[in-house]
């Protein structure tokens, strides 16, 4: 008997209330909006309240893909968190947020980091999971509180990144939303390009023109390998959701596979880096503002420290 299809039920997602502007920023250090935004594309982000944490706003985006795919706690047998600012280094903040949601004690709960590709690392474990049909329904969630891992002196890295949470209910589908393939990468010699080393400041650091030229190679690779893969062009593909670092990125890559720029769902003007909650927080806006449809080939593409990278392919 051959395995069933796996799909992508429903999607929520999760934004603080509080929105720190480029304006605001440029009231902490030497920046202006003009900067940020040329370079960036950024506008604003999201930064989270004193209470609320990484498994506080994966529960919240959670709930919410639960309510959109009709899944109940207590049909979840598979929690796994993409983040690389968990709640604290033991347990896994996976395990906080089964006991937020009422999930009961059968499921299997881990937290991920591959950092930015941490949601396509989870969205790829979790369908293998499913499929082996030891498991039934999985949360794949990402989420970050990045605010507390920023140096909010350094402008270079201070203006790229935000908080927030994105989620996804998987298990079996009669053909809609169904994953078809994914692609993971790392390439560990180039780990020092981004990193929050160990010491005093434990903060982000970024070299910022070398991240850039890889980013863009490492995505094009991963989207050429797996349209390859799957004997597709790129002009097949509806609607490419990248990981939103830069917009500069996301231009460059859709000149390098001759797509025009609606072709990518955009929202890091609004929500800057979140990292693994990047592609999750941009899902779910591309969902229920229409630009996702049935029938759709959608395209998961992202990039982060590691260096990590992959894509992965779903039919609407």
């Amino acid at each position: 008997m051959s395995s069933p299809a796996i799909g992508i039920l429903g999607t929520g997602a999760y934004s603080p209330a509080k929105v720190l502007t480029n304006h605001e920023l440029a009231r902490m250090v030497e920046t202006t909006d003009e900067w940020i935004v040329s370079r960036t594309g950024i506008r604003e982000r999201r930064i989270a309240g004193k209470t609320e944490t990484t498994s506080s706003m994966a529960a919240a985006a959670a709930r919410a893909a639960l309510a959109d795919a009709g899944v109940t706690p207590e049909q979840v047998d598979l929690i796994i968190l993409a983040t690389l600012t968990p709640d604290q280094p033991m347990p896994a903040t996976a395990c906080l947020v089964q006991h937020l949601l009422g999930v009961p004690p059968r499921a299997a709960c881990f937290d991920l980091n591959a950092a930015c590709s941490g949601f396509l690392y989870a969205l790829d474990t979790a369908w293998a999971m499913l499929a082996s049909g030891r498991y039934r329904h999985a949360l794949v969630i990402g989420a970050e509180k990045l605010s507390t891992i920023v140096d909010w002196t350094d402008r270079s890295t201070c203006v790229l990144f935000g908080d927030g949470a994105g989620a996804a209910v998987l298990g079996p589908t009669r053909g809609t939303a169904q994953i078809l393939g994914a692609r993971l990468y790392a390439e560990g010699a180039h780990a020092g390009l981004l990193c929050v080393p160990r010491g005093p400041k434990p903060f982000i650091q970024m070299k910022g023109r070398e991240v850039f030229k890889n980013a863009v190679r490492e995505m094009e690779d991963a989207v050429r390998d797996i349209l390859e893969q799957h004997g597709l062009a790129a002009s097949q593909i509806a609607c490419v959701i990248p990981h939103q670092a830069n917009l500069r990125i996301i231009e460059a890559l859709g000149k390098y596979l001759g797509l025009p720029p609606e072709r990518f769902a955009v929202s890091l003007d609004r929500h800057g880096n979140t990292s693994a909650a990047s592609i999750p927080l941009a899902l779910d806006e591309a969902r229920r503002s229409g630009r996702v449809r049935a029938g759709d080939l959608t395209l998961l593409v992202a990039f982060g420290a590691g260096l990590t990278y992959g894509s992965a392919l779903v039919r609407w």
